[in-house]
């Protein structure tokens, strides 16, 4: 298992250690960790994953798409390292949570103001589908969460 933008607490691969045979995590946050079952280090993501083809079985990549300057080339790498019939689990807010998310960021200050302005965009079902497009992944299963403000995806490679 990879989990692109795992945190600094990598609180998902900790959470999933007794169920995973070995689960990597990659952050800018994060601090270079080594156990027996999960590997944390700490990357800029650009264009490139620093994984072999084909070795995952689950990719996930949770409210971290919105911030990615090439997703594109993000989901393109994310095909090259998942092993065939692989899953994609990602999230990443919708177009209704923009006017909210900046009203608790900008007016109210609960919400980090920094990660609301490092969104680049929010996304839809529809915008889901076309970045898939160009790539052999396949969404089996969306759906909006938190009231609509956001995306659950699971995309298979085919």
């Amino acid at each position: 298992m990879l989990d692109i933008g795992c945190g600094y607490d990598f609180k998902l691969l900790r959470n999933l250690e007794p169920y995973i045979e070995h689960g990597f995590g990659i952050d800018f946050k994060a601090n270079d960790l080594e156990s027996s079952k999960i590997t944390i280090r700490k990357i800029l993501l650009y264009e490139k994953l620093p994984f072999d083809n084909e070795i995952f079985d689950v990719v996930t990549m949770l409210a971290v798409l919105e911030h990615l300057n090439k997703p594109l080339e993000i989901i393109k790498e994310i095909e090259r390292v998942l092993a065939p019939g692989g899953k994609l689990i990602l999230t990443a807010p919708s177009k209704l949570s923009k006017p909210v998310l900046e009203f608790l960021s900008y007016k109210l200050g609960i919400v980090n103001k920094e990660e609301v302005k490092d969104h680049k965009k929010y996304y839809d079902l529809n915008e889901l589908k076309l970045l898939f497009r160009e790539t052999n992944l396949v969404i089996e299963r969306h759906t909006y969460f938190q009231f609509g403000m956001n995306n659950f995806c699971v995309a298979r490679l085919k």
